[in-house]
C-alpha cells in the first residue's frame, strides 16, 4: 500500500512539476511579448529606425493614427506582396514603439463588401484586381487631426525608401503648409496631355517626367513661363532646369532673387540628349549669371571619364565601353555634404564641368566629380564611335567638378541696373510691387549647379512597369536621390535626407567591381600601345612607298616587308599581353568566388560545430 501511495504521489508530482513548466512558459512568454527586444546586425541597421526619423517623431505635435488595409486572407496573394508584408507589419510597429503612445497602429483585412473595404476606398487606397477575381488592397493612410495622407499601393519594389516614404507621410500631416517650388524649364518636363484628335505636325503624347511625381509629394509645384519676366515672391526654391536662351529680364529676376536670400537648383548641359533640337543647338549655359557667382561652364566641351565610363552592348552584341556615359559611384561623390553623403550611384549622359573662375568670399563646394582618367573633348567629338574616342583618349589626370555647391552673399550680374523691358512686360510707374535693384545680396544664399539634365530625365534612373494593373517605377541609381535631397536641404527638411540615404538592401561585389577597373585600366593601356605602333608603322610605309619610283609602286620592298614582319610580331606580343589581362582577371574573379563558397560551405558550419563540441565538453567535464 505503501508503494501504491508513493508511485501515486511521484505521478502526481510529475504532473504538478510539468503543469508548473508549462505555466513558467506561458507566463516568460506573456513578459517578453511586452518588450521590444530586437538585434538589427545590418551594417546600416537598414531594419531599424534612423535618428532622423526618431527626431520628427520626437517633435509630434498631433497624435499620429497609421491605418493599414492589407487583404491578407486571399488565398492568391501574388508572392512579392506576401513576402513583403510581414516587414512592412514588422517595420510599422518599430514607429508605434518610438512614438510613446504619440502614435498608433490599426491593421484592417478589407474583405469584399465588407466596412474595411469602404473605409480603403474612402482613403483613395486601390484595390487590385487579381487573375483569380479577387480584389487586393494594400495601402496604408497617415492621419493627425484633420490632416491625411495616403500611400495608396505599398510597391514591395520600393522597399529600401520605406522609412522615407512612412516619415515623410508623418511629417506632411504635422505640418500642412507645404514649400513652394518655382520651375523654370526650356524642356517639355510638363509633358504633352493626350488628345482625342492630334492633328498632322502636332507633337505626340508625352507623359511628364517622373522626379515631378516625385517633388509633388512633397511640394507645391508652379510651373514659370521662359517667357515671362518675373518670378513669384513667396518661392522656397527655384528649379532652373536646362533654362535655354533665358531672356535678360528673367535672367535679372533670377539675379534678383538670388540676392534676396532666394535659393536656386540649376541644370545645365553642353549637349542634352532630352533637347528635342537640333545638335548644333543642344546647349545651355548661362553666362552672365555665373560670371556673377564666379563659375563657368564651357558648352563646347563635354567630358570623357574611362574611369567611370558605363558598359553597353552593341549591335553585335559585344560589350563596350562608352566614356560619355558616366556611372559614378561612391568615389565620385563628396561624402562630407549633405547631398551626397549617403548616396552610392549616379548615370550620367555626356555632361559639362563646372570651373571656379574667381577668387572671391562665395563658399565652392564639389558635390561630384571626374576620375583622374578623364578628359575634355569638344562637343562636335562625341558623334565619334566609342572606339576612336578611347583611341584618341589622353588622361588628363584633373578630377574635374560636375556639380557643385556654392554658398554666400553674392553681388549682382548687372552693375548697371535692370536690363530694358518691352513695353508691355514694364512696371508702371505707379506699380508698388516693383523691387529695388540689389546691387548686393542683403543676406546668404545657396546655389546647387550641375552640368548635366539628363539626369533627371527618366531614361537615366527609373524603369515603368505594370505590376498587376498598377504603374509601378522601379528606381535603380541615385539620381533622382540627388535632386530631392539638394531640394530638401533648400527647403530646409534636412532630416528627411538622411532617412533616404541611409543605405541600399542590394550591395554589389565591390571586390570584382575592382578587379574589373584594374584589368580595363592594363587593358587600355595595352591597347593604345598596339594602336600607337600600327600609326608608327603605317608612317613608315608611307615613307617608304614616297621613295619608290613610279615602275616599283607595285611592289613590296624589303624594308616595307620587314617593317610589316616587325608590325606583325608586336601585334601578337600586345595581343598575347591582352588574353593575359583577360585570363588572369577571369582567375582572380574565380579565386574569390572559391574563397567566398568556402567561408559560407565549409568554415562557418566548421566554426559552429566547433563551438558545439567545445560546450558540450564543457557541460561533460562539470557533470563528471
Amino acid at each position: 500500500m505503501s508503494d501504491k501511495k508513493k508511485d501515486f504521489d511521484k505521478t502526481l508530482f510529475s504532473a504538478g512539476g510539468l503543469v508548473l513548466v508549462l505555466l513558467i512558459i506561458i507566463l516568460v512568454n506573456v513578459i517578453f511579448s511586452q518588450l521590444n527586444l530586437r538585434w538589427d546586425v545590418t551594417k546600416e541597421a537598414l531594419y531599424s529606425l534612423t535618428d532622423a526619423s526618431k527626431t520628427i517623431i520626437s517633435g509630434i505635435q498631433e497624435k499620429v493614427t497609421i491605418k493599414v488595409f492589407y487583404s491578407k486572407s486571399i488565398d492568391n496573394i501574388p508572392l512579392q506582396i506576401k513576402n513583403f508584408a510581414p516587414r512592412l507589419l514588422d517595420f510599422l510597429s518599430e514607429y508605434k514603439n518610438c512614438g510613446k503612445g504619440k502614435i498608433s497602429l490599426e491593421i484592417y483585412n478589407p474583405k469584399m463588401d465588407s466596412e474595411e473595404e469602404e473605409w480603403a476606398q474612402q482613403y483613395g487606397i486601390k484595390g487590385i484586381d487579381l487573375p483569380t477575381g479577387d480584389t487586393i488592397y494594400f495601402g496604408l493612410v497617415v492621419i493627425a487631426a484633420d490632416q491625411e495622407e495616403t500611400l495608396r499601393f505599398m510597391d514591395p519594389t520600393r522597399e529600401e525608401y520605406l522609412e522615407y516614404d512612412i516619415t515623410q507621410a508623418i511629417a506632411k500631416v504635422q505640418t500642412p503648409k507645404r514649400p513652394k517650388i518655382g520651375l523654370l524649364s526650356g524642356l517639355e518636363i510638363f509633358g504633352n496631355p493626350p488628345s482625342p484628335v492630334r492633328m498632322p505636325g502636332e507633337p505626340p503624347e508625352m507623359p511628364p517626367w517622373h522626379f515631378l511625381a516625385e517633388l509633388r509629394k512633397t511640394y507645391d509645384m508652379i510651373e514659370l513661363s521662359m517667357s515671362a519676366n518675373h518670378l513669384d515672391d513667396d518661392l522656397d526654391l527655384l528649379l532652373l532646369v536646362y533654362p535655354k536662351n533665358l531672356s535678360e529680364p528673367l535672367q535679372y529676376k533670377v539675379d534678383q532673387y538670388v540676392l534676396g536670400g532666394g535659393r536656386v537648383i540649376v541644370f545645365v548641359d553642353p549637349f542634352a540628349m532630352s533637347d528635342k533640337g537640333p545638335d548644333y543647338s543642344k546647349h545651355c549655359s548661362l553666362d552672365t549669371l555665373f560670371r556673377a557667382w564666379g563659375v563657368q561652364m564651357d558648352s563646347q566641351q563635354a567630358l570623357v571619364d574611362f574611369g567611370y565610363a558605363t558598359q553597353f552592348l552593341d549591335r553585335n552584341n559585344k560589350v563596350i565601353e562608352n566614356a560619355l556615359w558616366l556611372s559614378l559611384d561612391q568615389d565620385s561623390l563628396n561624402p562630407g555634404n549633405i547631398i551626397t553623403a549617403h548616396l552610392q550611384s549616379l548615370l550620367l549622359s555626356i555632361t559639362g564641368v563646372i570651373q571656379k573662375v574667381q577668387d572671391n568670399d562665395i563658399h565652392y563646394e564639389p558635390l561630384v566629380q571626374s576620375s583622374t582618367k578623364s578628359q575634355l573633348i569638344s562637343r562636335f567629338q562625341i558623334r565619334q564611335r566609342p572606339e576612336k574616342i578611347r583611341r584618341n583618349f589622353e588622361p588628363s589626370g584633373i578630377q574635374y567638378d560636375i556639380a557643385v555647391s556654392l554658398k554666400g552673399v553674392f553681388e549682382t550680374a548687372f552693375p548697371d541696373g535692370p536690363p530694358e523691358q518691352p513695353l508691355d512686360d514694364a512696371p508702371s510707374e505707379n506699380d508698388e510691387s516693383k523691387a529695388p535693384h540689389l546691387a548686393k545680396g542683403i543676406k546668404a544664399s545657396s546655389i546647387v549647379i550641375i552640368a548635366d539634365v539628363d539626369m533627371i530625365h527618366d531614361n537615366n534612373y527609373v524603369e515603368h512597369q505594370s505590376f498587376l494593373g498598377q504603374e509601378i517605377s522601379q528606381i535603380y541609381n541615385d539620381n533622382l536621390n540627388f535632386l530631392l535631397n539638394a531640394s530638401e536641404l533648400m527647403t530646409g527638411n534636412e532630416e528627411l535626407i538622411n532617412i533616404r540615404s541611409r543605405g541600399k538592401l542590394e550591395r554589389p561585389f565591390t571586390r570584382v567591381l575592382e578587379l574589373e577597373k584594374e584589368a580595363q585600366a592594363q587593358w587600355m593601356a595595352q591597347e593604345q600601345e598596339l594602336v600607337k605602333k600600327f600609326e608608327e608603322t603605317n608612317e613608315k610605309l608611307k615613307a617608304l612607298e614616297k621613295q619608290k619610283d613610279t615602275s616599283q609602286k607595285f611592289v613590296v620592298s624589303e624594308e616595307q616587308e620587314a617593317e610589316i614582319k616587325k608590325f606583325r610580331l608586336e601585334k601578337q606580343r600586345v595581343n598575347k599581353k591582352l588574353k593575359e589581362v583577360r585570363r588572369n582577371l577571369r582567375a582572380d574573379i574565380e579565386k574569390l568566388g572559391v574563397f567566398v563558397k568556402f567561408i559560407n560551405i565549409f568554415l562557418v558550419p566548421l566554426l559552429v560545430s566547433l563551438v558545439g563540441i567545445v560546450y558540450a565538453v564543457i557541460k561533460r567535464n562539470k557533470a563528471s
